[in-house]
């Protein structure tokens, strides 16, 4: 608890000793009374009533239009007023009603904080990876075309088709299919059930949190549908030969330009 300074505490004890020093006001609460009793504002059976309050008697009192009232019951309830010379109930010493409990520092009544979350600003941070790993990727795509020579075919002729006829890489897993599985299959039906259960992963796996080992549901079918891909593209791109059979790279060669 905060402690009281010492000008309130000085404070409070001269207005103690000065209430001490004052005489009781029992000896002028009759001629106070008696006063009001002669005025002829205040009727005569409020009065009576109030006399009888103060003494504590449950005696019927006579009115001055010739009814009976009965005084107000209190008992240890109703504590008299200063006029009638009794202390307050709950008073302190003195008979002082009022207490200085604490002093409390002056501040805001309401204390607002930013509530810390977990999010960062665009700029920089997010651009800024974004753009080094551009600059990587272009890096390493300079390196490779160095090392990887990748001639322009001559033009095609269309008196010889060549064996094996592969489409570009990013088909080859569709041309995989279709050796497997009739063309609405291959074509339509499987690669349409694969889009839409990329499309509605957001929505199946709610989870807010952007960690992979939080969001297991998400990972598996994106990790189920690359590699799916991929082990098509592979084998469509070395593991098929002439006529597009399958063949074993290292024994019968590579069919497959890079």
């Amino acid at each position: 608890m905060t402690e009281i300074p010492e000008h309130l505490l000085k404070r409070a004890a001269a207005a103690r000793d000065k209430s001490k020093a004052e005489p009781e006001p029992a000896a002028a609460a009759e001629p106070a009374a008696e006063e009001a009793a002669g005025d002829s504002r205040i009727p005569a059976h409020l009065l009576q009533r109030s006399k009888a309050a103060k003494a504590g008697k449950d005696a019927p009192v006579e009115e001055s239009g010739g009814g009976v009232a009965v005084a107000e019951k209190v008992g240890a309830v109703v504590a008299a007023g200063p006029a009638g010379g009794g202390v307050p109930i709950g008073a302190g010493p003195g008979g002082h009603t009022q207490r200085l409990l604490t002093v409390v520092k002056s501040g805001t009544i309401q204390d607002v904080k930013a509530t810390p979350v977990d999010k960062v600003h665009t700029w920089p941070h997010l651009l800024a990876a974004e753009f080094v790993a551009a600059l990587a990727c272009t890096a390493l795509v300079f390196v490779f075309s160095i090392f990887v020579h990748a001639p322009l075919l001559e033009l095609a002729n269309t008196n010889q088709t060549p064996n094996p006829s592969k489409a570009p890489w990013y088909f080859l897993g569709l041309q995989e299919m279709l050796t497997m599985f009739h063309p609405m299959v291959a074509g339509v039906t499987l690669p349409g059930v694969g889009m839409i259960a990329l499309i509605l992963t957001p929505y199946l796996d709610r989870n807010p949190s952007n960690k992979p080992e939080d969001r297991k549901f998400a990972t598996s079918i994106q990790t189920v549908h690359l590699m799916f891909w991929a082990v098509l593209v592979i084998i469509g791109s070395f593991f098929r030969g002439p006529g597009f059979n399958f063949v074993l790279p290292w024994v019968e060669g590579l069919f497959f330009e890079l």
